[in-house]
């Protein structure tokens, strides 16, 4: 039975007109999935679907989505995090929330993600909180002008918060990739243009709460807190993690974007 598949032109291009048209004929495509997205059922047979192309130096995995939370399109994912995915669908085990920002050199230090829901103006919106795990510093530096992680991030367009009281600017072109229910990456614009790119990618599939995911598809936006190494820390819930929020931007040590859901 035909599928209602959305095959983007960029979809078809990699993975070839004959597979495409099989897909949309129903020959390879799934009847009911779970969305790549927010990791509630779908039907293809009742239900618009997009088909998204995961896509690493190696290898490539095809991912089915409600066409109201993604479009088709391709992601273009480092292989070591496209592995962390085909082990959560295969029921590997793994956990971590700390990966190599993209443009870091290998001996800085790594960023740590933590998730949570923050309340403004009597409205929840699903954030992540960034904090690397030490002092970061400029490429190409020895580290003599000390940390300038908030710095590097006022200039890829994040925003000072001097309160907690307003949401963020969006970010144009960066996005949060959230794909089968996991938290995955953190991308930002492909240079020249070109697709986008994993700024942080968790070394394996990151869990969210159920209530984080309800509010991120029910926003289609994430919140992007970052703060220097030590300003926020690992805070067991969510109250802790707004009073450290609301210290580190009253001190001045916080800045953060507003980004779409699995952008395009």
């Amino acid at each position: 039975m035909p599928r209602m598949l959305d095959v983007s032109e960029d979809v078809r291009a990699e993975i070839g007109d004959a597979e495409a048209d099989r897909l949309l004929i129903g020959d390879n495509a799934p009847g009911s999935y779970d969305c790549t997205s927010c990791r509630t059922p779908g039907d293809s047979e009742q239900e618009r679907t997009s088909t998204v192309l995961f896509v690493g130096d190696e290898t490539a995995v095809l991912a089915f989505a409600h066409a109201t939370c993604i479009p088709s399109q391709v992601v273009q994912v480092a292989e070591e995090q496209l592995q962390g995915a085909v082990r959560s669908i295969t029921g590997g085990e793994d956990s971590g929330g700390a990966a190599q920002p993209q443009g870091l050199s290998a001996d800085q230090a790594v960023l740590g993600i933590t998730s949570g829901l923050v309340l403004i103006n009597d409205e929840l919106h699903p954030a992540l909180v960034v904090e690397p795990t030490g002092a970061i510093s400029r490429p190409g530096t020895d580290g003599s002008r000390g940390d300038e992680f908030l710095q590097l991030l006022l200039e890829q367009g994040f925003h000072p918060v001097h309160g907690m009281d307003q949401v963020p600017a969006v970010l144009n072109g960066w996005s949060i990739l959230l794909a089968m229910g996991q938290l995955h990456a953190v991308l930002q614009p492909g240079t020249g243009g070109g697709a986008p790119v994993a700024w942080w990618q968790a070394h394996a599939p990151l869990q969210v709460t159920e209530g984080w995911r309800t509010a991120a598809n029910k926003s289609q936006t994430i919140l992007v807190y970052a703060a220097p190494a030590g300003t926020i820390g690992q805070q067991p819930r969510e109250d802790l993690l707004r009073d450290a929020l609301d210290k580190a931007a009253a001190d001045g040590l916080l800045v953060a974007a507003a980004m779409p859901l699995a952008g395009t």
